[in-house]
């Protein structure tokens, strides 16, 4: 399959999953990263959910953060440039969906692409060389090419890798693991 081909099929497979299956996923890929060995960093980028679309929901995975005391980063896109700006999250964050229905920050302190030791990457499918495939904008491919080379990269999936996915281009960077409900794949680039 093409990635035109995969973008649909994943999307169509979570239209399938209940608001029950969501949230028992969710809380099993949160607590399966605690078996990562990622948590001496302190910052750590997480994108928050859009429900309509049937995206995990990282708040399980925010709570862990928090929990830990780490400083959580959260994105903020730009479609006319096509950017992320990367933000602080505190106590003081407002939280507003933008027109795309994606929840950001209105405002607050912003954070350096550099600063960030760890990413929480959201996709749609992923294979078992660690490629994945969005939504075909490409805010994450140009996010984390601005990022220092040795981030982690932790893609987040309710499905199970596909084998390999065509059309990978330079621009495509790949993760470092990707964590399933049933499973963490480490890509072995670390």
């Amino acid at each position: 399959m093409n990635k035109e081909e995969l973008r649909k099929k994943y999307k169509d497979l979570r239209k399938t999953l209940e608001p029950s299956e969501i949230e028992e996923k969710s809380l099993e890929i949160a607590n399966r990263t605690l078996q990562l060995s990622i948590w001496d960093h302190r910052y750590y980028h997480i994108f928050l959910s859009i429900s309509e679309k049937k995206e995990i929901d990282t708040e399980y995975l925010l709570h862990i953060l928090q929990g830990k005391d780490k400083e959580v980063i959260i994105p903020k896109t730009n479609f006319g440039t096509g950017e992320m700006q990367n933000y602080l999250l505190t106590d003081h964050t407002v939280i507003k969906k933008n027109r795309w229905g994606i929840p950001e920050p209105v405002d607050g302190i912003e954070i350096a692409s550099e600063k960030l030791e760890v990413i929480f990457v959201p996709l749609l499918a992923f294979d078992k060389q660690g490629h994945r495939i969005g939504y075909g904008k490409g805010f994450y491919d140009r996010f984390l090419a601005s990022c220092k080379p040795e981030i982690i990269k932790v893609g987040l999936s309710f499905f199970e890798p596909v084998q390999e996915i065509k059309e990978i281009i330079q621009d495509d960077i790949p993760l470092d693991y990707c964590v399933t409900p049933e499973k963490i794949y480490d890509f072995g680039k670390k």
